[in-house]
C-alpha cells in the first residue's frame, strides 16, 4: 500500500492540542472506557453530513452514545441475503450485544442525499438511476417516502421528504426481528428526530397527531 499519506498537518496539530488538553484532563476517565467496555444508553442514526455534529446537539461525553452514521441517515429493511449490511449490522449489535434503551434516527434540513432521491425520482438526476450508482442504490430505500410526498409541489417536497427519511427508517428498523422484539419486550424504544442545522431547532415525531413536532 503505498497510497497512504501522512496526515495534514492543521489535523496533527488539532489532535496534539486534545491530547495535552481534554485527554489530559480527563486521562482517568478514558482509561476507565478502554478497560471497561462502552455500555451506551442510546445508539444514535444520522446523516454523515459534515453540518449535523449529534455529540454537540446533546452535549455527550465519550461514551454515551453508539453512533452510526450514513448518507441520509437511512435504516434498510431487514434483508438476510447474505451481502455487506453495515447499517443492519450496527443496528443488529446495539439491539442484541449493547442492549441500548434508545434507537434514535435525526434527519436534517437541506439534506443533500434526500436531495438525490427527490431528483433521481423525478426524473432530473438519470445518473442515479445507473446500477453502478452506490449513492442512487442507497437512496433506493428511501423510494416508499417519495411516493408518500410526491404530490407536493417542488418547494414543499423536499423538507417532506427529508422527515419520510426518519419515517421510512424507523419503519425499517421493525422489520427487523430482534428490533421489534426489544420493542414489544418494552426493552427499546424508537425515536425520530428532525434538526434544522440553520436554526437550531430540533422536532420530534409524535405518533398520536402523525406529525413532527418542536421540542
Amino acid at each position: 500500500m503505498d497510497q497512504a499519506k501522512p496526515l495534514p498537518g492543521y489535523l496533527v496539530g488539532r489532535y496534539n492540542g486534545w491530547k495535552a488538553t481534554t485527554y489530559q484532563d480527563n486521562k482517568a476517565w478514558y482509561r476507565r472506557l478502554a478497560n471497561h467496555g462502552q455500555h451506551p444508553r442510546a445508539m444514535i442514526i444520522s446523516c454523515c453530513d459534515s453540518r449535523q455534529h449529534v455529540t454537540s446537539i446533546f452535549g455527550a461525553d465519550e461514551g454515551e452514545f453508539f453512533i452510526h452514521r450514513n448518507i441520509a441517515g437511512l435504516v434498510p429493511p431487514y434483508s438476510p441475503d447474505g451481502g455487506n449490511h453495515g447499517t443492519s449490522a450496527t443496528v443488529e449489535y446495539a439491539v442484541t450485544a449493547l442492549k441500548v434503551a434508545h434507537i434514535i434516527v435525526i434527519g436534517h434540513s437541506n439534506c443533500g442525499g434526500v436531495k438525490g432521491c427527490d431528483d433521481m425520482c423525478s426524473g432530473k438526476a438519470p445518473q442515479l438511476l445507473e446500477k453502478s450508482s452506490f449513492v442512487g442504490r442507497w437512496m433506493d430505500i428511501l423510494r416508499p417516502g417519495y411516493e408518500r410526498i410526491s404530490h407536493l409541489p417542488d418547494g414543499e417536497r423536499g423538507p417532506a421528504l427529508e422527515k419520510q427519511a426518519v419515517l421510512v427508517s424507523l419503519e425499517n428498523l421493525m422489520t427487523f426481528p430482534f428490533v421489534r422484539e426489544a420493542v414489544e419486550s418494552e426493552l427499546l424504544t424508537l425515536h425520530g428526530l428532525w434538526n434544522d442545522i440553520g436554526e437550531g431547532s430540533l422536532e420530534q415525531y409524535d405518533m398520536p397527531t402523525d406529525a413532527f413536532q418542536p421540542i
